[in-house]
């Protein structure tokens, strides 16, 4: 007879079920925990692995050894000298830099690959909400993409040298690098350096020299009797300086045909490349540089080094060559130091109006907002002629700390490309609603400013990048405009003064030898004083009360300058 128990819950169950049982229980559990020991250990064992072949010292080394592996199923197809040369009206590539002294000492991460001639991957580390640690690969497609290897040579080979023929060919030709601070901008236009020392011959500067002077050899441009001119100068906060004239400040006009003319800009002939080396060397010695957070000695102006091209004094050809002001100090418009507030506000402005100026050109637009900024509106003959090439050369940096910035970079340059390629996915945007009267509208009355071209491309241009620009950042920019106009007015009303402050020296002169004589005429002495004193009075009032509105558009600068929770994350980005 089967034996039976009772159990606590008064249910009646065969001991030797119950036994079997929970014996098979027992054994679950303990594979349970022999599985779980093994994969303890199969993980130590790969962690040791990776150990010997992955340097534990060094800041987020899972994160290297996640690149690593992702890295290790690529297919990689760099560009190279046998690739063709394709010819586009505007042209946008990449160029990554290595990482330089400063991190590899800090044994910064490469977050940067480039697969193929035309791809660019980028390795952003984020974190999940539990901590854990993952990367997200982001990939951007452009018309050439060159990686930490490539020659400077090997650069100009496939941006701007198919440009230069464009030139000959009674052509504009524009050919810019952008980027941060430290990306290699100013390595990629000016030359390799050592140190501080810059070696021009090989920026691509002087390179585009080289094949101008090649080209004047070949029979069919021979025949034009061509000669070379060369200007170098600089933007710096909406002005624009000589870099071959002792820095002279120049003034920008437009004249009755509405061709810019960058009035004094000095163009100094060349003969040989020899002669555009010594331009680029007394240009760099004098361009304008600060200190950011990138770069301890940066370039905070754009330097535009032009090659013209004159048949009998009348242009044939120019290409304009452009190292921007490093991007990332754009958004940096809520600094308390107004002229850093100014130098980002242009820098910013500039970027965003050549962004446009392309997108005009790509899209065959009936107008170009070339007046939004100095910079598009020197270059208006490169954006609006029918034989205009544009090269865009984006460098980024590799490191895992400048991730964001490069990001910024790469979505700038993509935005640039897209505008060419499909113009239909873009949308028009609507003007930012700003009514607010403010002292500055009421300034904008007295000194005629509310009508200008400049104001009008600049609305535009905030109209067409509604995403990008915030109403306060529109008034910002609006108030900097304003600014700038009107200090130019006031320094050159200040300097019509000062020449006839010089008149009215010499005639009051003229007055005092006539009070000499023993019989003056009194009346007339009289007279003549009273008309010059009315005309000082009159002239003195008049430059006064620009001077005190002068003042009070930099308060309302200060008061219109956006604060951070005025910039949304896509305009901080857009900014960049």
């Amino acid at each position: 007879m089967m034996k039976i128990r009772v159990t606590s819950g008064n249910t009646l169950l065969p001991r030797n079920i119950s036994a079997r049982r929970k014996s098979n229980c027992v054994k679950e559990v303990e594979k349970m925990q022999e599985k779980r020991e093994r994969r303890r250990l199969q993980q130590q064992e790969l962690r040791e692995k990776r150990a010997q072949e992955v340097d534990t010292t060094v800041p987020n080394y899972e994160i290297m050894q996640m690149i690593r592996d992702f890295r290790a199923s690529l297919d990689y197809r760099p560009l190279t000298t046998a690739d063709l040369i394709e010819e586009h009206r505007i042209c946008v590539c990449v160029r990554k830099r290595p990482l330089n002294k400063k991190e590899l000492t800090a044994k910064e991460l490469d977050v940067l690959t480039i697969p193929s001639k035309d791809v660019v991957l980028v390795h952003e580390p984020k974190q999940k909400v539990d901590l854990t640690r993952y990367l997200e690969n982001q990939t951007f497609r452009f018309d050439y993409a060159f990686d930490d290897s490539t020659s400077n040579e090997m650069v100009y080979r496939f941006t701007a040298r198919p440009l230069v023929e464009t030139i000959f060919d009674r052509g504009m030709a524009t050919c810019f690098a952008y980027g941060q601070t430290g990306s290699g901008k100013t390595h990629t236009m000016g030359g390799d350096f050592s140190g501080k020392n810059q070696d021009c011959s090989k920026g691509i500067y002087a390179l585009a020299a080289r094949d101008v002077f090649l080209m004047l050899k070949k029979p069919n441009y021979k025949k034009l009797d061509l000669q070379v001119y060369a200007t170098f100068f600089e933007i710096y906060s909406g002005k624009v300086f000589d870099l071959l004239n002792r820095k002279t400040k120049l003034r920008v006009l437009e004249d009755g045909k509405q061709q810019v003319q960058v009035v004094g800009l000095q163009e100094k002939e060349v003969r040989c490349t020899e002669d555009v080396l010594k331009l680029i060397e007394v240009g760099n010695s004098c361009r304008t540089s600060g200190q950011t957070s990138a770069n301890a000695h940066s370039s905070r102006s754009h330097a535009v080094f032009q090659i013209i091209l004159r048949r009998k004094g009348k242009m044939h050809g120019k290409f304009s060559l452009i190292d921007l002001a490093g991007n990332e100090r754009g958004a940096d418009t809520s600094s308390a130091d107004r002229q850093t507030r100014l130098e980002g506000a242009e820098i910013n402005k500039s970027l965003l109006a050549l962004k446009e100026c392309i997108r005009a050109l790509g899209r065959n637009k009936p107008h170009t907002p070339f007046r939004a900024s100095k910079l598009t509106q020197v270059l208006r003959d490169s954006f609006i002629g029918e034989n205009s090439r544009t090269c865009m050369i984006a460098t980024i940096s590799p490191g895992m700390a400048s991730c964001e910035n490069t990001l910024n970079t790469l979505r700038y340059a993509n935005r640039v490309k897209e505008l060419t390629v499909d113009p239909n996915t873009m949308a028009e945007g609507v003007r930012p609603n700003i009514n607010a009267i403010t002292e500055l509208d009421i300034m904008e009355e007295e000194w005629e400013l509310s009508s200008s071209p400049q104001r009008d491309d600049l609305k535009l241009l905030c109209e067409q990048n509604e995403e990008e620009v915030s109403p306060q950042l529109f008034t910002f920019h609006e108030v900097v405009s304003q600014l700038v106009e009107m200090e130019e007015q006031v320094l050159e009303d200040h300097r019509a003064v000062f020449q006839e402050s010089i008149r009215w020296l010499e005639d009051e002169k003229v007055l005092l030898e006539m009070t000499e004589e023993v019989d003056y005429d009194v009346d007339s002495y009289s007279s003549q004083l009273e008309h010059i004193l009315d005309q000082k009075i009159d002239v003195l009032i008049e430059l006064r009360d620009k001077v005190r509105s002068f003042r009070s558009a930099l308060q309302e600068e200060e008061q219109a300058k956006p604060q951070e929770s005025d910039r949304s994350p896509n305009l901080t980005r857009a900014m960049h």
